[in-house]
């Protein structure tokens, strides 16, 4: 075996579980279903809420009332594969209160039909629109193939509602969005967008601008669906790095006593054996004896050492008859219930998006997968409640890098993405952030809690909204936006904006790597470009305000972790990191946004990969990216000669290249590369 895995020490996040996420109303309604009926009357509906929410169901409600009152003539429900179809089998749910059940004729649930997606599917679609029937069940692809063949009009009046929307983006190559941007233009279908992630791992737009603009959000958070449940009380997420074989260190990372699903690297990756199969084999080996195969089930019977029988599902035999015996195996719906039905779940592509294992308390994943959104709808495996389950957690085993170039550069951009999604998984686990500038005629808002000693008007004010999960917190200097698009982003897309940063894998190489950095080139100038190219239609000074609001959100929550994990003992992997937001913002008496400005928003990230990392492995990482480092360009030099302009109307003199102070002295010299451009005619 190689030496011991290095772990970084995991987000440990703590809720409260008060049961408000699963109590249902009079209807039969969660409180995010409930949420969601309220917009019901929307043309077009955006519903951002976590995996086990209960989006399926919210969309039941929505659907049912536009058949029956708004004068829709049928639904069309669109889902990513044919398994996530299941979703929305009939529900009785006037059993629960409500006025209609939820019926779906079997020949028009396609995602059950033989055949592929561009054939006699796309040919039932179309006899499905000619009919009376009301509700039809498809992929997306078929979805695709029905509106090349039959054209937009043919389903005017009609709702289209689109589940894992993130499949879908702006970019013209996406036939999908390209449709939906058609129907938009047309103005007339009702469209409802569900997801648990209204981001994409290519950081490509979902919608237009001006698409987006028409739709009403309703947003549940992963904190107000956590902090309700019953049962799961703590969530952990951590990656470890390993070197040598994953498999030879598994157990390592791997509690055989846990619900686990494993996800085994693609075979194209670096992490890969190039051999799936034995793969699978070693870690069963790893496990204990094996024992055989189940009769009924399919899966494997393993003994470990303690004399307990492990049940494993293998989900990447390429047996396509085993496997799909031990997939139907695991969607039995008598066995929903059954905590003991498997054990282990091995997978590779499965097991993934739309995938419902209650019991599921590890997703462990070997390898960065494709993109942020796959790591987001992994995690989302373990985060369902379920009796007995208090704590849950996500592991990504990731190869430390070794001594070839070529790998080098390979784990380095490995390594960068696992950090971003912790980031980014970071700022999502935490509660919803409502930032408001000081001011003196600030007045405590009703719903907040402002600690024992009450509102003080003297100093910048933190409140909690324990019924909505909101952080309210005042900053000194912070630009308000104006206009009811630049409210609604400051409400409900920071998580979007903050996903798109950590993305550019220039911020974070330079935020990590880079000694001489000045925080203030990513908080204000990258994180600037990003807000000007995602809402080019915004004014400036809304744009100033968005980006002011998605670096404080990002920027008080690294800060929040720093401070509790520098009070945790040597070892300890808890960053209890809702409290440390509670403690950073009662710490900092008066909180401006020059303060927030001038943090490194991967600062914490490096201190955690230092301590984990080995030394050999973290100065190969730091050579690679110094290598590449570049100096300013044009489209930056613009942008801080901008700030320059600011900086001399705000002090009345402009910024010199000799202050002591950093930021000032990049200020001088972006506003010289400035002018040095454009001697050089790089501006049109």
């Amino acid at each position: 075996m190689s030496e011991q895995i290095k772990s970084v020490p995991s987000v440990s996040v703590t809720y409260a579980r008060s049961g408000v996420s699963t109590k249902a109303n009079a209807l039969g309604m969660r409180p995010m279903q409930e949420r969601a009926y309220e917009k019901r009357g929307e043309q077009y509906l955006l519903i951002k809420s976590p995996p086990a929410s209960g989006k399926s169901r919210a969309l039941m409600y929505i659907a049912l009332d536009k058949l029956n009152s708004q004068g829709v003539k049928q639904a069309i429900i669109v889902v990513p594969e044919k398994s996530i179809g299941s979703s929305f089998n009939d529900e009785p749910l006037t059993k629960y209160g409500f006025s209609a059940d939820w019926i779906v004729e079997p020949k028009w649930n396609l995602c059950n039909a033989p055949g592929n997606d561009n054939g006699g599917k796309v040919r039932s679609l179309g006899v499905f629109l000619e009919s009376s029937d009301k509700v039809l069940v498809c992929t997306h692809a078929t979805f695709r193939f029905a509106v090349d063949a039959y054209g937009i009009e043919a389903f005017d009046d009609r709702l289209i509602a689109v589940d894992e929307f993130h499949h879908v983006s702006a970019n013209p190559d996406n036939k999908l969005g390209a449709h939906l941007g058609e129907f938009i233009g047309r103005g007339k279908v009702h469209i409802v967008a569900m997801t648990g992630s209204y981001f994409r791992g290519d950081a490509e737009a979902v919608l237009a601008p001006q698409d987006e603009a028409k739709f009403d959000t309703v947003t549940y958070t992963y904190y107000e669906q956590l902090n309700g449940y019953e049962h799961l009380k703590q969530l952990d997420i951590g990656y470890f790095f390993y070197s040598g074989s994953y498999a030879d260190d598994i157990l390592n990372v791997l509690d055989p006593a846990q619900k686990t699903i494993i996800h085994i690297p693609n075979v194209n990756s670096r992490e890969s054996t190039k051999d799936k199969v034995r793969e699978v084999e070693h870690i069963i080996e790893a496990l204990g004896e094996w024992q055989g195969i189940d009769s009924a089930t399919g899966f494997q019977l393993v003994k470990r050492p303690d004399g307990c029988i492990l049940r494993i599902a293998d989900l990447v035999d390429d047996d396509v008859a085993k496997r799909d015996r031990v997939s139907a195996a695991l969607k039995n719906p008598t066995q929903k219930n059954n905590r003991d039905h498997v054990d282990i779940i091995i997978a590779l592509g499965m097991a993934k998006e739309g995938f419902d294992w209650i019991w599921c308390e590890h997703a462990l994943t070997v390898g960065y997968r494709a993109s942020l959104t796959e790591i987001v709808q992994i995690i989302g495996r373990a985060t369902r409640d379920a009796p007995g389950k208090s704590r849950a957690r996500f592991t990504n085993l990731i190869a430390q890098p070794d001594a070839s170039e070529d790998a080098v550069t390979e784990a380095v951009n490995d390594t960068l993405k696992a950090i971003a999604a912790s980031l980014l998984m970071e700022q999502v686990l935490a509660p919803r952030f409502e930032f408001r500038a000081k001011n003196p005629d600030n007045t405590p808002t009703p719903g907040y809690h402002y600690g024992d000693s009450g509102y003080d008007s003297e100093r910048c004010n933190y409140g909690v909204n324990e019924q909505t999960g909101a952080y309210q917190i005042e900053i000194s200097g912070l630009a308000e936006p104006k206009s009811r698009e630049a409210t609604r982003i400051c409400q409900e897309d920071l998580n979007e904006v903050i996903a798109a940063f950590v993305q550019d894998k220039r911020n974070i190489e330079r935020g990590l790597f880079d000694e001489e950095l000045v925080p203030e080139e990513l908080t204000q100038v990258r994180m600037g470009k990003i807000i000007k190219d995602k809402y080019p239609d915004l004014d400036v000074e809304d744009q100033e305000a968005v980006r002011q609001h998605a670096i404080a959100a990002l920027n008080l929550t690294q800060e929040a972790k720093r401070a509790v994990t520098q009070e945790s003992t040597e070892g300890s992997p808890n960053t209890a990191m809702i409290d440390g937001v509670r403690r950073f913002a009662m710490d900092v008496r008066e909180l401006d946004i020059d303060l927030i400005d001038r943090i490194n928003p991967f600062g914490e990230a490096y201190a955690i990969l230092a301590k984990s990392m080995s030394e050999e492995s973290l100065k190969q990482v730091a050579a690679t990216i110094s290598g590449k480092r570049t100096n300013l360009t044009p489209d930056e030099a613009k942008v801080i000669a901008i700030r320059a302009v600011e900086f001399k109307r705000e002090r009345g003199r402009v910024p010199l290249v000799t202050a002591s102070d950093s930021w000032e002295k990049h200020l001088a010299e972006g506003a010289a590369a400035f002018m040095r451009f454009k001697a050089e005619g790089k501006y049109a």
